[in-house]
């Protein structure tokens, strides 16, 4: 009898405890370790599951729906994604294509731009010069045009 005694106020509580320590504690720090936020998401739709079947409170539809949403969270962000990279690639595409217009719309004004020739060219004979010299009706004269000066440089050049 003193055996069953001790066994059933001693022995069987502390086993309970430490059962009960080992699962209500240890093991529960150890799953919130591993807990992250993709699982606290997936999470919530089973929440609203479960109170939408309990139906202590009504649930609209929507919040239903969110909850869908919220379980396929990979789903819908690959696709999200996918949205996003399609419309950067062609911003991309079109920034190349004015890129490609631009280059060839500058290369065709410089194609029509006279070219200025800095090449060095053989000076000309000074015989040629000096005909040029000649042909000339302006001797290289200064003629003052106030006063005096202008009937003098009238008549000298109407006469």
């Amino acid at each position: 009898m003193k055996h069953w005694w001790r066994k059933w106020t001693c022995e069987v509580p502390l086993f309970i405890s430490d059962a009960l320590w080992e699962v209500l504690v240890v093991q529960f720090a150890a799953w919130l370790d591993r807990l992250t936020l993709r699982r606290i998401i997936a999470l919530i739709p089973l929440v609203i599951l479960v109170l939408a079947y309990a139906h202590s409170i009504p649930i609209p539809p929507e919040l239903m729906l969110v909850g869908d949403v919220l379980a396929y969270i990979d789903i819908f962000s690959v696709i999200i994604l996918l949205g996003i990279l399609s419309r950067a690639a062609t911003l991309l595409f079109l920034a190349r294509q004015a890129a490609r217009h631009l280059v060839d719309f500058v290369s065709a004004v410089l194609a029509r731009l006279p070219r200025q020739d800095v090449r060095h060219r053989r000076e000309r004979s000074t015989s040629d010069r000096m005909r040029a010299a000649s042909r000339s009706d302006d001797d290289g004269r200064w003629i003052p045009v106030f006063g005096d000066g202008l009937k003098a440089g009238l008549t000298e050049a109407f006469a």
